[in-house]
C-alpha cells in the first residue's frame, strides 16, 4: 500500500495535468453559453416581431403601459396575451437562473425582478377586469334550467370558472361547472344574496415567493493542474476564510471546502449570488406582490421580520408551511367570492349599464359581525388537473397574503379521491389554494445508471419509490468532483448505483463503473470508490458479504477517476472520451448536479 502511495504522488502532477486537459470542455461549454446568449439577443433585434425584449427596461415598459391602456377587456383576449406575458416572464427567469454572475449586475439583476413581479400584477389585473366586464352582462347569459350565469373558458395556461347568483334561491347554493369538475356548496346567507364566484386556476404560480423562482445549481470553476497540486497538499482552511469565500464566490462548486459531514450532507447546491436565492424584497415589492394575490384590498405589515424571528416562527407556528420541505404542485387556485355589479339593462335598442369607479368587489364572507357569531364554512371541490401526478394526498395550504406564505390552518374536512382526481374541502372563507407534495417523498433513490447511448447520448435512469424516470440527453468536494469526471467520460463508460455507498462513509463513494461502447452491450460491472481526490477498484462485488476498501488485483490508485478507468479501458473508449462534445459533458455534469445521485441513493 505505501509503495502504491507513493507511486500515486509521483504522477500525480502530470495526471492532474491531463485532467485538466479535458476539462477545458466545461469552459468551452460556458463560453458557447455566452455565445449563445449575444446570439439569441441579436436574432431576437433582427426578427422584429413585435415583442418586447423583457431585459431591456424601455421596451418591456412600453409593452405594460400599452396593454394597461388597451380597454378590450374579453376574456378570451386577455387569456392570449396573458400567454405572451408568461413568456415574457419565462425569459426574465431564465436570465436570472442562467446568467453568470461575472454577465450580470446588481442593478440588472433588481430590474428583471421588479419587471417580473409587475408582469404578474398586470396579468392579475386584466383577469379581474375580464371577470368584471364578464359579470355586468351577466343576466343577459342567465341559464335556462336554473336562471343564474355560469361560464366557463380554459387554455393550456388558465382554467377560468365563473358563476353568478342571478336569481338568489337557496335551492341552487351548490353548483358543478361541467366542463371542469370545479364545484361548491355556499352557506345559504350568500346562496340568497348578489354574489358571483370564481375560480381561476393558474397552472402557473405567481404567488409563492419570488426567490423560489430564482434557484440555480453552482456553476463550475475548472482550477488550473497546479492549485489543484497545491490543494492536495493543503486542502484545509479556516472557517472564517471558509465563510468569506463562500460570500465572495457564491456560484463556484467546493473545491476547496473539506466539511466533516462530507459528501452526503443534504445540503442543496442553490446559487446564493443575489441574483438568486437571497432576495430581500423592498417595501414597495412587496406591495406589489400583495397586489397580485387577492381580489380583496387587503391592508398588510409590509415591515420584514428579523430572521430570527422569523425562524423562531417556523419553529413554533405548525401550520406554516415551510417550501423546503414542501412543494405546490399543479398550480394555484385563487378562489373568490364577488360583489355582482349592476347588470346592464336593455331599453329599445339601447343597453344601459350603472358605472361605478370601485372595480371588482370582494363580497365579505364571513360578514363583520359580533366575534362570537358563527357562520357556516363553504365547501369546495376541486377536479386535479390530468396531467398532474400526486403520489401521496397533496397538503392543501391557503395564501396568507399578509404574511407571505402559505399555511395550512382554516382548512378542514378533507377528502381525497385518488381515482377520480377529486379533492373536496372545507373553508372558513375564501383563500387562494394550492396542493402540496413533499419535496422528499422519492428520496433516497433507490437505484440509479448513467449509460452512453451513442456519440455525445446518454440515458439517465433514477429509480425512485413510487416511479423510474428516464432521462434522454442530448455539494461538497467529493461528490461534485465526480460528477465532473464522470461526465467526462460518459460517452464510453456506464455508471450505476452500488449499495455500497451507504457504507464507505462520509468523504468518499462508491459506484459501478462498466465500458460500454454500444447501447444494447452486456455490462460487465467493476466497483470504483473515489474521494474527490484519489480513485480506485475495489475487490468487492455487490454480491459480496461486508464492504473492504481493499483493491481489486494488479490495481493502483491514481489521482482521477478518468485515469483509473484508463488503466482497463480500451483505446476505442479513450478515443471516445476525447471527442466527446463539450455541451454533452457540460449536460452531463448539470444533470448529475440536479439531481445528486450520489446523496440520495
Amino acid at each position: 500500500m505505501e509503495k502504491l502511495e507513493a507511486k500515486d504522488q509521483e504522477r500525480r502532477e502530470s495526471e492532474l495535468a491531463e485532467l485538466h486537459s479535458l476539462e477545458q470542455k466545461f469552459l468551452s461549454a460556458q463560453q458557447w453559453k455566452t455565445d449563445y446568449r449575444a446570439h439569441a439577443k441579436w436574432e431576437h433585434y433582427l426578427s422584429c416581431d413585435g415583442s418586447p425584449d423583457p431585459t431591456v427596461l424601455q421596451e418591456i415598459n412600453t409593452f405594460m403601459s400599452l396593454w394597461r391602456e388597451d380597454q378590450n377587456e374579453d376574456i378570451q383576449l386577455v387569456m392570449q396575451k396573458g400567454e405572451q406575458v408568461l413568456n415574457l416572464i419565462e425569459k426574465l427567469q431564465f436570465v436570472l437562473l442562467d446568467t453568470p454572475p461575472n454577465e450580470i449586475t446588481e442593478k440588472e439583476t433588481v430590474q428583471y425582478q421588479e419587471s417580473i413581479l409587475e408582469l404578474q400584477n398586470l396579468l392579475q389585473q386584466k383577469y379581474n377586469g375580464a371577470t368584471e366586464h364578464l359579470l355586468k352582462t351577466a343576466n343577459m347569459r342567465e341559464d335556462s334550467d336554473t336562471g343564474n350565469m355560469e361560464a366557463v373558458i380554459k387554455d393550456k395556461n388558465v382554467t377560468f370558472c365563473l358563476w353568478a347568483n342571478l336569481k338568489k334561491k337557496v335551492r341552487f347554493k351548490s353548483h358543478m361547472f361541467c366542463d371542469t369538475q370545479h364545484g361548491f356548496d355556499l352557506p345559504k346567507s350568500l346562496a340568497v344574496s348578489s354574489v358571483a364566484v370564481r375560480i381561476l386556476h393558474t397552472r402557473y404560480d405567481h404567488v409563492s415567493p419570488l426567490w423560489l423562482q430564482c434557484q440555480s445549481v453552482p456553476k463550475l470553476e475548472v482550477l488550473d493542474s497546479t492549485e489543484l497540486t497545491q490543494h492536495s497538499k493543503d486542502n484545509v482552511e479556516e472557517p472564517e476564510e471558509e465563510e468569506e469565500k463562500a460570500r465572495e464566490e457564491p456560484n463556484t462548486p467546493a473545491e476547496e471546502e473539506t466539511h466533516s459531514d462530507g459528501r452526503k450532507s443534504a445540503i442543496s447546491f442553490q446559487e446564493k449570488s443575489s441574483s438568486a436565492a437571497d432576495i430581500n424584497e423592498t417595501e414597495e415589492e412587496t406591495e406589489k406582490k400583495s397586489e397580485i394575490l387577492d381580489i380583496p384590498s387587503q391592508v398588510q405589515d409590509p415591515l420584514l421580520q428579523e430572521e430570527e424571528d422569523e425562524k423562531e416562527e417556523a419553529v413554533t407556528d405548525e401550520t406554516i408551511v415551510d417550501l423546503q420541505q414542501f412543494v405546490p404542485v399543479g398550480g394555484v387556485y385563487h378562489i373568490d367570492v364577488l360583489q355582482l355589479p349592476p347588470q346592464v339593462k336593455q331599453i329599445k335598442d339601447w343597453s344601459m349599464v350603472e358605472v361605478r369607479d370601485v372595480g371588482l368587489e370582494a363580497y365579505p364572507y364571513p360578514p363583520e359581525e359580533a366575534e362570537d357569531a358563527t357562520h357556516p364554512p363553504v365547501q369546495m371541490t376541486l377536479r386535479l388537473s390530468d396531467d398532474v401526478m400526486y403520489f401521496e394526498d397533496p397538503v392543501i395550504a391557503r395564501w396568507d397574503p399578509a404574511g407571505q406564505q402559505w399555511r395550512t390552518d382554516g382548512i378542514s374536512n378533507i377528502t381525497y379521491e385518488a381515482q377520480e382526481k377529486l379533492i373536496t374541502f372545507e373553508m372558513g372563507t375564501f383563500y387562494t389554494i394550492a396542493l402540496l407534495q413533499d419535496a422528499h417523498l422519492n428520496m433516497p433513490y433507490q437505484a440509479w445508471e448513467l449509460q452512453p447511448a451513442g456519440m455525445d447520448e446518454a440515458l439517465l435512469t433514477v429509480t425512485t419509490v413510487f416511479a423510474t424516470i428516464q432521462i434522454q440527453i442530448k455539494a461538497p468536494l467529493t461528490e461534485v468532483r465526480a460528477y465532473q469526471q464522470m461526465a467526462l467520460v460518459a460517452s464510453a463508460f456506464t455508471f450505476a448505483w452500488s449499495k455500497w455507498n451507504l457504507e464507505a462513509g462520509q468523504e468518499q463513494v462508491v459506484f459501478k463503473v462498466s465500458e460500454q461502447l454500444k447501447a444494447d452491450s452486456v455490462k460487465d460491472w467493476s466497483l470504483y470508490m473515489f474521494n474527490g481526490q484519489k480513485a480506485q477498484k475495489l475487490k468487492i462485488t455487490e454480491t459480496s458479504e461486508a464492504f473492504s476498501e481493499e483493491l481489486e488485483d494488479d490495481s493502483e490508485f491514481h489521482s482521477t477517476l478518468y485515469h483509473m478507468l484508463k488503466d482497463s479501458a480500451s483505446k476505442e473508449a479513450i478515443d471516445k472520451v476525447e471527442t466527446a462534445s463539450f455541451l454533452f459533458i457540460d449536460v452531463v455534469y448539470q444533470l448529475l448536479l440536479a439531481t445528486r445521485v450520489l446523496t440520495y441513493s
